[in-house]
Parts: C-alpha cells; structure tokens; sequence
C-alpha cells in the first residue's frame, strides 16, 4: 500500500465538513442487535456494500452510541434498509430521550443470528462482525452477510439529505 510522503495538509474545518456531508444524499438503515438478552439499535447512514464474494458490508458506529458496545459485543448485528414510512421508528432510534421506545413498534422477528429485524424493512441483513478498525471517534465495522430479507411490493426507500430524512420515489 502507498502512503503519500511529504508535508501534510491542513484538514478543512469541522464547518466546512458538516455544510459538505448535508449534500450527500444517504440511504438510512437501523442497525440492530440482541446482547446479554437485551435488544440494542441505532440510526446510521454510513452504511456501504464492501464485497461481493464474500458479500459483506461496512457499517460506521460512532464509539459513544449506547449501541456501540451491544453491536461489537454481541458480534451480529442486522441492516434494516428503511422506507419512507419508518420516520417514527427512526425518530425512536435516533433520539436517547425516546430509548424507552425503541422496540414498542413495528413488527419484529428473529433472524438466523438472533437479531431483532424489522419485518417491514426494504431489506435486511443478517451480519456477522468480522473486523473492526477504529478511526478517530468511530468504529468502522466489516462484515459478513449471513442471510437477508427482501420486502415485496412498493419500494419507497428513507433518505438523508441537507440535515433531514425525505422520501425518494422510485
């Protein structure tokens, strides 16, 4: 692997960073987990296809989420791809006031692994940890697809964009 030599340069500002991601559009996903017996989730748009043989995908977890720890303890984790209609479940996830909440709606099954997922979902994914690699405040997590449900019908998928979730219609 090459790594540029020389002088390094200044990183842009934390400002310049944030107005820049508000324009990358996002598909939003709800990780989720079971450890020690108790269900575990998050909000993430930092979800990536990383290979195809074997299929796998790369999920960012920032280190301080509550789910952080369940997520990399418990070693398997699903990838529930939501539609436009889940703003209530993420508005659950996305908000530690509303922790209480998260698993008191929607309808929810076991996967091979074990983890909650949701039924409805445009599609899930059944992983299983293989590798973590730590980057300043997160925890880049690759993974193994060990199963997946795909949803029938209408596909209207959840987007983040300019600091909000919007519907795209196909």
């Amino acid at each position: 692997m090459s790594v540029l030599t020389g002088s390094k340069l200044p990183p842009i500002s934390l400002d310049e960073f944030r107005h820049g991601m508000r324009r990358l559009t996002a598909g939003v996903s709800l990780v989720t987990t079971e450890h020690r017996g108790e269900k575990h989730g998050l909000i993430a748009t930092s979800v990536s296809s990383l290979t195809a043989e074997p299929p796998s995908l790369l999920v960012c977890v920032n280190r301080s989420s509550s789910s952080h720890d369940p997520i990399t303890g418990s070693g398997v984790f699903a990838v529930n791809v939501l539609a436009s209609h889940h703003d209530d479940i993420c508005a659950q996830f996305s908000q530690s006031a509303r922790r209480a909440d998260r698993f008191q709606s929607g309808e929810w099954h076991a996967l091979k692994t074990g983890v909650p997922a949701l039924k409805d979902a445009l599609v899930t994914f059944d992983c299983q940890l293989e590798k973590i690699v730590e980057w300043s405040t997160h925890s880049i997590l690759l993974a193994h697809i060990v199963g997946i449900h795909l949803l029938d019908g209408e596909l209207d998928p959840m987007v983040y964009f300019n600091s909000g979730f919007h519907t795209l219609k196909p």
